[in-house]
């Protein structure tokens, strides 16, 4: 989420963080046409693969370092880059917020970077890459069913789509009942999915900094800090040795930081304003293919039915919500 991101883990994603104006923009009016160039296609297809690869980040990761220690210590590291450039291209003034605005960014961080992308992360110690982004990209589905509850009014291909996302969830969660992974890992991972539609949902309602770069920075800043904390609470620093942890784990801690929450990062903010946002979009139902097929061919997750048949599902269900939502 990056899951990513998260990322979503990112979701992770989204990032994770990138995926707070990502996954809303799913489900937001429609922006003026643009013209799609070959810069476009460039940034869409980071955006793609990156945020795809995370959830395979992630699983290096924790291989050898502990979930929400190691997650703690990518988002404040990304936080600080990132603050770094924005007052280096902007100016300090930049990054100047009202209490309001620091208040709604700190609580949107928590549910997107400790609740989305934490849980993920926690999750992705018992169940495969694949699984977890698949079960990550109904995030659509909950956003649906939240705004719903907030008093808007989605459209009936929406809901339709998410009854096929539930559907979807319903097979995906198989594995877990069927004892082939734990059921722990698949219910983390759903919690982190409403986390993470939560903080989205929240994202758009609440007073955000104007700048979005500069409203990630705090965001990821609180969620790493409070990730971290969580760490501690957990133990997870007793007996943690460095010098034991694996060269890949350390070289995926800095790609998720580096690629997953700067470059995608980037890349997306950019998209939004050079390119429709239903195309933008679109990463929702690509990501987790990415995830998938990259964790079958690096790390030989599995690939069966329940998987390809509730991920081709929820893919479907979300491609439903994105583009009857366009039209709407």
């Amino acid at each position: 989420m990056t899951s990513p991101a998260a990322d979503p883990a990112s979701p992770e994603t989204r990032t994770a963080t990138t995926t707070v104006t990502a996954t809303d923009s799913a489900t937001a009016s429609p922006a003026p046409a643009r013209r799609i160039t070959g810069a476009v296609w460039a940034a869409l297809g980071i955006v793609y693969v990156v945020w795809g690869s995370t959830y395979l980040g992630i699983r290096i990761v924790v291989e050898t370092l502990p979930p929400f220690l190691s997650g703690g210590a990518r988002f404040i590291t990304a936080g600080l880059l990132l603050a770094a450039i924005v007052a280096w291209r902007q100016g300090p003034a930049a990054l100047r917020v009202t209490r309001r605005e620091l208040g709604s960014a700190a609580l949107v961080g928590l549910l997107l970077i400790l609740g989305g992308n934490g849980l993920v992360v926690l999750a992705e110690t018992s169940i495969p890459s694949g699984l977890a982004a698949l079960l990550v990209a109904a995030v659509p589905v909950w956003v649906v069913l939240l705004r719903t509850v907030l008093g808007d009014r989605p459209g009936p291909g929406a809901f339709g789509g998410v009854l096929l996302g539930f559907a979807g969830l319903g097979v995906l969660t198989v594995p877990g009942l069927s004892g082939e992974v734990k059921i722990g890992g698949v219910v983390l991972v759903l919690v982190a999915a409403l986390c993470w539609s939560a903080g989205s949902v929240s994202s758009a309602r609440l007073p955000m900094p104007a700048n979005p770069f500069t409203a990630s920075v705090y965001e990821m800043l609180a969620g790493g800090l409070a990730a971290l904390a969580l760490g501690l609470v957990r133990g997870e620093h007793q007996g943690l040795d460095l010098g034991a942890v694996s060269g890949r784990s350390w070289a995926a801690l800095a790609y998720l930081v580096v690629f997953g929450s700067l470059i995608a990062f980037t890349a997306y903010a950019w998209l939004l304003q050079a390119a429709p946002v239903s195309l933008a979009a679109t990463y929702a139902y690509v990501n987790p293919v990415v995830a998938v097929l990259l964790g079958a061919l690096v790390l030989n997750e599995a690939l069966t039915w329940p998987i390809l048949l509730g991920g081709a599902i929820v893919v479907g269900g979300v491609c439903l919500i994105v583009s009857t939502e366009r039209r709407g």
